[in-house]
C-alpha cells in the first residue's frame, strides 16, 4: 500500500484543463488583495483583538497581533511560491499532494474542509448576531431567530448564505465584485472609527506594556480559566493556568491568528486567476500587507482607549465596548453596522474556498467524482449549492460558538506541511519555474513550520480532542473509499496527460501548417506583384 505517492506537477496542470472540469480564469491581483482583506477584516477587528486585550496579553496584544501576522504572512510567502508554480484549485491540499504525498494531502484537504465549513457556517451565525444587535440599536426590537418548542431555527443565516451562493454559481467575477464594493465601505468605516478611537486614547493606558502573569482564575471570564480551555503546551508542562505575562502574549497570537485566517482561503482560486504566476503572489502579499496595518491600528486604539482591566469586566469585549467605557455611544452603532458588513464578505470567501477545496479533492478522486463537474457559467455549481445548503443549515439550527478554535487548527496545520513542503519541492524539482521564491531557504520555511506548530500547542486542549476526534473520521474515510478510487492510484491521472499531451502536439502541428500555408501564399503574392 502506497500511502505516500505523489502527483506530478505536469499531472496536477493538465487536471485544469481537461473537460468538464476545468474553472475559468478570470480573476487578477486586486480581485485577490481585496478579496484577502475581505475574509480577514470581519468579526475579528472589532472583537478578537478585545479579547486578546482583555484575556491574554493587556495592551501587549500589539506584539501578538504582530507575531501572528509576520507567521502568517511568512507562511503566505511559501503559499505564493506554490501558486506561482502550481496554479491549481485546492490551496494547501494540491500543494501538498505534490511533495509530501497522498496520504498527508487528505489530512490537509480533510483539515481545509474542516476549516472553511466551520468558518462558514460560525461567521453566518454571528452576521446574524450582529444584524440583530444592529437593528435593536436602531430601534427595532424584532429577532431572526424562530422558536418552536426546544428548537431554535434563525432564518438570517440562511439570507446571506443564499445571496452569495447565487453570486458564486453565476461566476466568480461576479461575486469579487460585488465582494470588492463591500470591501472597500468596510476599509473606510474602519478608518474612520481608528481615526475617532485616537482623540480618546490616554497614555496612562498603556502601562504596564506587558501587564505581570496571573492565574486565570483571577480574572472572571478568562478564556484560559479550567483545564479543558487551557493551552495544550501548559497543561503539558503541568503549568497552572496563567493570563498575561509572555505566555499571555503567544496565547493571545493563537487567539488573534483567527484573525488571518483568509489568506490560505484565497489561494484556493488560484487555478481561477489571470496570470497567477503573477498575480498570485502580488495579491496575497497586498492583501496581506493592509490587514496588519489596519489590525495593529485597530488594537493600539482598542489598548489606549481604555484599560485592558476594565475590558475584562466586559460580559463580551469589544471595539464597541472600548467606545462605550468612554462615552461614545454614538460609535457602538457605526462598529455594529461595520461587523454586519464585515462578515457578510467573509461568509462570501469562505463559501467559495470550502467548495474548491472539496472540487479538487473530487477531481483527484478522493472524494465522489461527481462533485467536481462544472457547469455552463465555468463554476461548480452543484457543488456550490450542496455546501451553501450544509452551511446554512448549521448555521440556523446549530450553536456552533464552541466550535471556533477548530478553524484555527485547521488553518495553522496546512499552514505547517505547506511550509514544510517548499523545501522538499525545491530539492525535488528545482527545474520548474518559480516567480516567486520565499528567501533563505531551507531555514525560513523550517522556522514558519516551528512557528505555527508552537501557535497550535497554544490552542486549547478541547480544541486538540476534537481535532483529533476529526482525523479519525477522515482516516476512516481515506481508507474505506478514497484509497481504492484515488485517480493517481489508478493511473487515470497519467492518461489525462497523455491526453493534454497529443492535444498540445496536434494544436503545434496545425499552428505550423497554418504558418506554412501563410508563408506560402505571401510567397506567391510577392512573385506576383512585379508583374502587374
Amino acid at each position: 500500500m502506497n500511502l505516500f505517492r505523489t502527483k506530478s506537477v505536469e499531472q496536477t496542470l493538465a487536471e485544469t484543463a481537461t473537460g468538464d472540469r476545468k474553472l475559468v480564469r478570470n480573476l487578477g491581483a486586486w480581485d485577490l488583495a481585496v478579496m484577502g482583506v475581505a475574509v480577514a477584516v470581519g468579526a475579528g477587528i472589532f472583537s478578537v483583538g478585545a479579547q486578546a486585550i482583555a484575556f491574554h496579553a493587556g495592551p501587549a496584544a500589539i506584539i501578538s497581533f504582530l507575531i501572528a501576522g509576520i507567521i502568517c504572512a511568512a507562511a503566505v510567502m511559501c503559499y505564493a511560491e506554490f501558486a506561482s508554480m502550481i496554479p491549481a484549485a485546492g490551496s494547501a491540499y494540491t500543494f501538498t499532494y505534490t511533495t509530501v504525498g497522498e496520504l498527508m494531502a487528505w489530512v490537509i484537504g480533510w483539515d481545509l474542509i474542516l476549516e472553511m465549513l466551520m468558518a462558514s457556517s460560525v461567521i453566518a451565525k454571528y452576521w446574524s448576531v450582529y444584524l440583530n444587535d444592529f437593528l435593536h440599536l436602531i430601534g427595532f426590537n424584532s429577532s431572526t431567530e424562530i422558536n418552536f418548542g426546544w428548537f431554535t431555527f434563525d432564518w438570517a443565516p440562511l439570507i446571506v448564505v443564499a445571496f452569495f451562493t447565487v453570486l458564486l454559481v453565476f461566476g466568480t467575477k461576479i461575486g469579487a465584485r460585488v465582494d470588492g464594493a463591500f470591501t472597500i465601505l468596510k476599509i473606510g468605516i474602519v478608518v474612520f472609527v481608528v481615526i475617532v478611537g485616537f482623540f480618546y486614547i490616554k497614555p496612562s493606558n498603556y502601562v504596564p506594556f506587558i501587564p505581570p502573569s496571573q492565574p486565570a482564575s483571577s480574572v472572571p471570564g478568562a478564556a484560559s480559566n479550567g483545564i479543558m480551555t487551557q493551552p495544550l503546551f501548559q497543561w503539558i508542562i503541568g503549568q497552572q493556568p496563567t493570563i498575561y505575562g509572555i505566555s499571555g502574549i503567544i496565547s493571545g497570537a493563537a487567539l488573534v491568528f483567527f484573525a488571518f485566517i483568509g489568506f490560505d482561503a484565497v489561494a484556493t482560486v488560484s487555478e481561477e486567476t489571470k496570470d497567477p504566476a503573477r498575480n498570485v503572489p502580488l495579491g496575497l502579499g497586498l492583501g496581506m500587507v493592509l490587514v496588519i496595518v489596519m489590525y495593529v491600528l485597530v488594537t493600539v486604539v482598542t489598548t489606549g482607549m481604555v484599560s485592558y482591566k476594565d475590558l475584562a469586566k466586559a460580559k463580551d469585549p469589544s471595539l464597541a465596548t472600548g467606545f462605550e467605557l468612554v462615552g461614545a455611544t454614538w460609535a457602538a452603532k457605526i462598529i455594529s453596522f461595520a461587523i454586519v458588513l464585515g462578515l457578510t464578505t467573509v461568509v462570501m470567501v469562505m463559501l467559495l474556498s470550502l467548495t474548491r477545496v472539496v472540487f479538487a479533492m473530487s477531481r483527484d478522486g478522493l472524494l465522489p467524482r461527481g462533485l467536481s463537474k462544472v457547469g455552463k457559467h465555468g463554476t461548480p455549481a452543484k457543488l456550490q449549492i450542496a455546501a451553501s445548503v450544509l452551511v446554512a443549515f448549521v448555521a440556523s439550527c446549530f450553536n456552533i460558538n464552541v466550535l471556533s478554535d477548530m478553524i484555527n487548527i485547521g488553518t495553522l496545520s496546512a499552514f505547517t506541511l505547506v511550509a514544510i513542503s517548499v523545501p522538499i519541492m525545491r530539492k525535488k524539482r528545482p527545474d520548474l519555474h518559480r516567480s516567486f521564491k520565499i528567501p533563505g531557504n531551507p531555514w525560513i520555511p523550517i522556522l514558519i513550520a516551528i512557528a505555527n506548530l508552537w501557535l497550535m500547542l497554544n490552542l486549547s486542549v478541547l480544541t486538540w480532542i476534537r481535532f483529533v476526534v476529526w482525523l479519525l473520521i477522515g482516516f476512516c474515510i481515506y481508507f474505506g473509499y478514497s484509497y481504492k478510487h484515488s485517480r493517481l492510484g489508478n493511473g487515470e491521472l497519467d492518461a489525462d496527460l497523455n491526453k493534454v499531451k497529443a492535444a498540445r502536439a496536434e494544436q503545434a502541428k496545425v499552428e505550423k501548417t497554418v504558418a506554412g500555408e501563410a508563408g506560402t501564399a505571401k510567397a506567391e503574392t510577392a512573385k506576383a506583384e512585379p508583374g502587374e
